[in-house]
């Protein structure tokens, strides 16, 4: 059985999505992370800028790999690797894409998130496998992420 304690809120700033073009397994995108903030009980600060790489599945599943460094309020850094996936009802994901708004519960969005710091403050992260739910706002991901225990 899985318990988990929660770990932070992040809000990430987004860039504009760049296509990459069309491979065999979809489309190959790219949205940069800009920046944002963070919060919870053991950490607090901003987001540094980072990249979502994105695969566009021909089954309609988007494929999520970000990968962006936070700065905590005592000035430690921490990498962060997130992967997941997003997808929902086509007429949800299309409001998404033009930057609608949507209700979180019309479509799925979750990410595994895994952390790297040296700071001591902070190294209980070392070792802390994260799931997030993420809401997609126009310029703007929301994520709460909890810390499987």
């Amino acid at each position: 059985m899985l318990a988990s304690n929660f770990l932070c809120k992040l809000s990430v700033d987004v860039g504009e999505l760049v296509s990459l073009g069309f491979g065999p397994l979809g489309e190959r995108r790219r949205v940069d992370i800009l920046g944002g903030t963070f919060e919870g009980p053991c950490m607090k600060g901003t987001v540094i800028p980072g990249a979502d790489w994105q695969l566009l599945r021909q089954d309609g599943v988007l494929e999520l790999d970000a990968r962006y460094a936070l700065r905590d309020a005592s000035g430690a850094l921490v990498h962060v690797l997130s992967q997941g996936m997003r997808h929902g009802p086509a007429e949800v994901m299309a409001r998404l894409a033009r930057g609608e708004s949507v209700d979180a519960c019309s479509y799925f969005f979750r990410s595994v998130m895994r952390f790297e710091t040296s700071s001591p403050g902070l190294d209980f992260l070392n070792r802390t496998i994260a799931v997030a739910t993420a809401e997609r706002k126009a310029r703007q991901v929301e994520l709460t992420a909890w810390a499987i225990l």
